[in-house]
């Protein structure tokens, strides 16, 4: 019975290996290996002459693989969303939990469709320093244009590095959307009306993170001035986490989270190994979202960026675990988990360009910063039920700073100067900056228009019943008071 599924497994994978496909399209615009070179037409000049450019086009074999591999990159970090649901519920209350899992499901589901018809284009599309102009509803070659050589209506240049299907790049960026969506609903939680929720997500998706994106990935601004973020530091988790710290402050704390005096109150998660498992199910969907941004099948880099990814996890977990222990008395579980998000976060952004040793170095930092930064934002009364701007705004904003200090090249530890920690400051301070400015616009303009918070009632209940008429746990007692 075994045998017989590899061998199926396997003539499924030789097919699909010997597929004779075309890429974005089959093409990579840099001379590599023996790759044959194709003059392709990109336009036309002043004087009616066809204006050329050189591709190269990637073996048959090589573009079938790469083109697997990110799909399955993607098809990990879609799955995600179940760990982040898993993560959120579990450190919320059960009388939470349905909303929760519902807005999941439909940050995704609406942030899909915003993304297909306008983010993706803002983001890759060709445009101008701040944002693409072009491409909406994400055109592809058609097969004529491809036999003709034609490549006029093309939009996405920005992405010509890399080989595969428009379609499987779109949907590979498409699921680093809806991460940095799903991280607001975590700072968000357990107050902010469903209605409200569909919406900033669809400007999320559709708007305030493509243009981040475009900046740094789609030949913006920050991308000239020299800013690196290979998989998304700054781009998709400082973004999602900036916004969190906006929602959070105007949604303003949970009922009860501080005393008469201002001291902050714990509320306890109703399923702390719900949300282990959620961390859990999120590590593994790293090893999509870090290797997965190479964009191909290169052997030897996928091998690299995965060992500095779990390394990073790995010694995040543990600095949380201590400075929790130092500062707490105890070695906190929430915190440990949080370390481990944390460090994958922080070497997000270097993953493909630190040695493992920098990689432990950077998720132990990591590590000891959130809980100091959850600490931090409980006393200034930021009320962030899962910790989610610590984990993926603050740490983010680490990662993409160390990375101008570990890199292995031109980090200013390896005889690189400090050009290249010059540009990720600027990038840092400029993405906090967009996001602050568009975060208060977003939820501000919600809040007068259709209302942002629900009533002290409805948060007493809890929002299960009171948003979707149901509940996680009805053989259960649930508290409508905790």
């Amino acid at each position: 019975m075994k045998k017989g599924v590899i061998i199926t497994l396997l003539l499924i994978l030789t097919c699909l290996l010997s597929m004779n496909v075309f890429a974005l399209e089959g093409y990579v615009d840099s001379e590599a290996g023996e790759y044959e070179k194709v003059q392709v037409k990109i336009g036309v000049k002043d004087d009616g002459t066809d204006e050329m450019a050189d591709m190269w086009k990637v073996p048959a074999a090589k573009y079938s693989a790469d083109t697997l591999w990110v799909l399955v990159a993607a098809f990990l970090v879609f799955f995600m969303q179940a760990g982040f649901a898993m993560v959120e519920s579990g450190f919320t209350r059960a009388k939470n939990a349905v909303n929760i899992l519902m807005k999941n499901l439909m940050d995704f589901s609406m942030g899909s469709i915003a993304y297909w018809a306008i983010g993706f284009a803002i983001m890759f599309g060709a445009g101008n320093a701040f944002m693409g102009t072009s491409g909406w509803f994400v055109p592809v070659l058609s097969a004529e244009a491809l036999d003709n050589n034609d490549w006029t209506s093309h939009v996405f240049g920005s992405l010509d590095w890399s080989s595969v299907p428009t379609y499987a790049a779109w949907l590979f960026q498409l699921v680093f959307a809806a991460t940095a969506a799903t991280i607001v609903s975590g700072a968000m939680a357990e107050r902010t009306q469903f209605k409200s929720y569909l919406i900033y997500s669809v400007f999320i998706t559709g708007i305030i993170y493509p243009i981040v994106g475009h900046w740094v990935w789609g030949g913006g601004w920050l991308s000239d001035l020299g800013m690196s973020d290979f998989a998304g530091s700054t781009v998709v988790h400082s973004t999602g986490g900036w916004l969190a710290l906006t929602g959070a402050i105007v949604l303003g704390p949970r009922l009860g989270k501080y005393d008469g005096e201002g001291k902050p109150r714990p509320i306890a998660g109703h399923n702390l190994p719900l949300a282990a498992l959620g961390v859990f199910i999120l590590w593994l969907g790293w090893f999509g979202f870090n290797p997965g941004s190479q964009m191909g099948a290169d052997a030897l880099p996928l091998a690299s960026i995965a060992v500095t990814t779990n390394i990073a996890a790995a010694a995040g977990a543990i600095t949380a675990m201590i400075t929790a222990w130092f500062i707490l008395g105890k070695p906190d579980a929430g915190m440990s988990l949080n370390g481990a998000l944390a460090g994958l976060v922080t070497i997000t952004a270097g993953c493909a360009s630190v040695s493992p040793t920098s990689a432990a170095i950077m998720g132990a930092l990591g590590g000891i910063v959130v809980v100091l930064s959850v600490l931090l934002l409980e006393r200034l009364r930021v009320d962030d039920p899962v910790g989610a701007i610590s984990v993926h705004g603050t740490c983010g904003a680490l990662g993409t700073l160390l990375l101008g200090l570990f890199d292995s090249s031109n980090g200013a530890f390896f005889g690189g100067g400090f050009t290249l920690l010059w540009a990720q400051f600027v990038g840092v301070i400029a993405v906090f900056a967009w996001c602050l400015v568009t975060g208060f616009i977003l939820f501000y303009g919600i809040k007068a228009a259709t209302g942002l918070r629900v009533t002290q009632e409805e948060e007493q209940a809890g929002l299960d019943y009171e948003e979707h008429g149901a509940s996680a746990y009805p053989d259960f007692n649930v508290s409508s008071i905790r």
